[in-house]
This record gives structure tokens, sequence and C-alpha cells, in this order.
């Protein structure tokens, strides 16, 4: 009965946006799995580039957190309901915690990249489950989302090419 005290007016299709509201929960909670291994990594990264590192990944942790409340904003103005808790979060999420005791810089960027790469996939496959809903809205969203995705994926693999 608490879900319809929740109910949010909109003329877009009930049944395709319950598909958009799923697949933008999948990309919050791989939004805050992002974001907290961005920090982790930013924590504990060392050697030579520390400085550069260690500044790149805050700025990224900071983008990526940005994002949150936008996202789980979208899924409410639609009518849906978004993640309630860390459980909630782990129970959504695709991308893996990293818990490892010590890894290196170059690890990190290698793993904090395909994991952008990996978002800016279920950014795409939550993109046309926006076109199929008529949600205009969050499709536009959505490549916005997509291009910050990317941006910090190609920031990521060119910090760590050797060269």
């Amino acid at each position: 009965m608490a879900e319809a005290n929740l109910a949010t007016p909109t003329d877009l299709n009930d049944n395709k946006l319950k598909d958009v509201a799923q697949a933008l929960n999948r990309i919050l909670a791989d939004s805050y799995a992002l974001y907290l291994k961005t920090k982790n990594f930013h924590w504990h990264v060392s050697g030579p580039h520390f400085r550069d590192y260690h500044l790149m990944l805050d700025e990224q942790a900071a983008a990526i957190l940005a994002t949150t409340d936008d996202i789980a904003e979208r899924v409410r103005k639609t009518g849906g309901t978004t993640l309630r808790s860390i459980g909630d979060i782990a129970r959504h999420q695709t991308i893996s915690d990293n818990d490892e005791e010590f890894v290196s810089a170059g690890d990190m960027l290698t793993e904090l990249r395909e994991d952008n790469l990996k978002l800016v996939e279920a950014l795409r496959e939550a993109k046309e489950a926006a076109e199929a809903a008529g949600d205009n809205a969050t499709d536009g969203l959505l490549d916005d989302w997509t291009d910050q995705a990317e941006e910090r994926a190609w920031f990521l693999f060119e910090a760590g090419r050797s060269g």
C-alpha cells in the first residue's frame, strides 16, 4: 500500500517505465559501487605518479557521486521507486567491489577503466529502454552520463599508458 502513496503522475507507458526504472536502479547501484571503488583507489594509490592519480581519482569520484541524485530523482519523477540502502545497492550492482589489501596503480587504472566502460554499456541499454518508453527526458540525461563515463574511461586509459 505504501507504493500508492509514492504514485507520481506521468503520461508515459507504465509497463515500459518499469524497464526504465529497473535499468536506472542498476546504473544507480553501479554508480555507488564505482564511486566507492574510485575513492578506495584514491585513498590507496601509491607510486611515482601518486599526486596525478590521487587528484584524478578524487575528481572522478566526485563526478560519479554528482550523478547519483539525478539518477534516483529520474526514477521517482517517472513513478518508480529507487534504492534504499547499502544492501539494496549490493543486490543491484553489477560492478564488482575490490577489497584487496594492495592494488598497483596500473591495475587500479585498468580496473576503473573497465568498470566505466561496463557502466557505458548499462547506460546504452537504459537508453534503449527510455526510447521504447517514449521517455525523452531520461533519454537525454543518459547521453550526458554516457559521455561522462566515456571521458573517465579515456582519462584512465591515457593515464595508464606507458610511454
